[in-house]
């Protein structure tokens, strides 16, 4: 099972290529079910099963537009009011025994945002936000896995904190689990070769209350890091049209 899950559920990404690369599946999505989720419910998964199966809980039409084109929450520009407020679940099937892989869910997604939402977009360049990761000064604070445990990072929430916890983790694969914390893409450019175990404890909003670092100077203080922002160009999806949901 492939799927991302946020808000206290551990998170195991797909990784996908060019967002603007043409995608390409012979399958297509045989019956699928779209209705509204109305529960406000924080916690939002998106999994492909055996069977060509796609079942998304709580989903808005912009964080489908990240998996449906591979980009991250500030690649998207444009669109109605109620991109990322209003949710949905879906159920889905493609006439095929496997799990969908990476090649092959992106356009059958693609397809059924334009089918339901009628949804319209194109690419355009931009200036982005794009955050660097590095060494502090003083050195990483980080631990070397050991054991034969599976590369997982997962978010949890509670009383206004996050906890990240990590195991079997590279640099590469935690610059993009803080990617999706920023909204903004996160390089690394640590250097450091291999897989740590850590655990990342912060205040996502900072208040006169809050016992926990901001994410910035958690990163710095328990692990070594820090991240530096740079402006650079990029193609992002400007959403033109969409509609909410035809049900079913």
């Amino acid at each position: 099972m492939r799927s991302l899950a946020i808000a206290g559920i551990a998170v195991v990404l797909m990784t996908m290529g060019s967002p603007f690369t043409k995608a390409q599946s012979p399958l297509q999505f045989e019956v699928a079910s779209i209705k509204p989720n109305p529960t406000g419910d924080g916690t939002t998964k998106l999994n492909t099963l055996p069977g060509g199966r796609l079942v998304a809980n709580n989903v808005s039409l912009k964080l489908l537009i990240q998996f449906a084109w591979g980009v991250k929450d500030d690649e998207i520009a444009g669109g109605p009011s109620w991109l990322t407020t209003e949710k949905y679940d879906i159920s889905a099937k493609a006439d095929t025994p496997e799990e969908l892989k990476e090649e092959e869910l992106r356009p059958l997604l693609q397809s059924l945002l334009a089918d339901r939402f009628q949804l319209k977009v194109h690419p355009e360049t931009r200036e982005l936000t794009v955050y660097s990761l590095v060494v502090a000064k003083n050195g990483p604070k980080l631990t070397a896995h050991s054991g034969d445990a599976r590369a997982s990072v997962g978010t949890s929430y509670d009383s206004g904190t996050l906890t990240m916890n990590a195991a079997k983790t590279s640099m590469v694969l935690f610059a993009n689990a803080l990617g999706r914390q920023l909204a903004h893409t996160v390089i690394d450019n640590t250097g450091l070769q291999g897989e740590f175990d850590f655990k990342l404890v912060w205040a996502p909003a900072q208040t006169a209350e809050s016992s926990s670092p901001s994410l910035f100077t958690a990163l710095q203080e328990q692990l070594g890091l820090k991240l530096e922002a740079t402006k650079r160009p990029g193609e992002v999806i400007v959403v033109d049209s969409a509609e909410k949901a035809s049900e079913n």
